[in-house]
């Protein structure tokens, strides 16, 4: 709730240390604390982007019987691979063997912000 009303972290935890009577009774430093919310914030993101994703999933295939989807996950339950494609794609792959690559496995920066290229290969080269 802090943090939904612009409360820093830091201010938070000093509040929390004075309201349990001081550093040496409160069981972990700030450092717990912003990894704890951290992870807490990528899981709810995450939890929410997948199922976002799965919606969407299902309406293209109410709209196009011809969609089909694929989710693959790893051994902790997360998403690990997505396959996707449309009767549209599936003619264009079959008659021209065009195939669009999506990659975000790799991270460019200490941000951890993902390189995420569109790779297309079409009947060209």
């Amino acid at each position: 709730m802090n943090g939904e009303v612009g409360v820093l972290i830091n201010k938070s935890f000093q509040s929390l240390v004075c309201e349990a009577g001081g550093f040496e009774i409160v069981p972990f430093v700030e450092r717990d604390v912003r990894n704890y919310i951290g992870k807490q914030r990528k899981r709810l993101c995450k939890d929410g982007d997948a199922q976002t994703l799965i919606t969407h999933f299902l309406n293209m295939r109410q709209l196009n019987h011809d969609f089909f989807y694929d989710i693959e996950l790893d051994s902790n339950d997360r998403i690990s691979n997505i396959f996707w494609v449309d009767a549209r794609n599936r003619a264009a792959c079959e008659e021209f063997g065009d195939v669009i690559s999506f990659d975000t496995t790799d991270l460019t920066n200490k941000y951890n912000m993902p390189f995420a290229p569109f790779v297309g290969v079409n009947h060209h080269g």
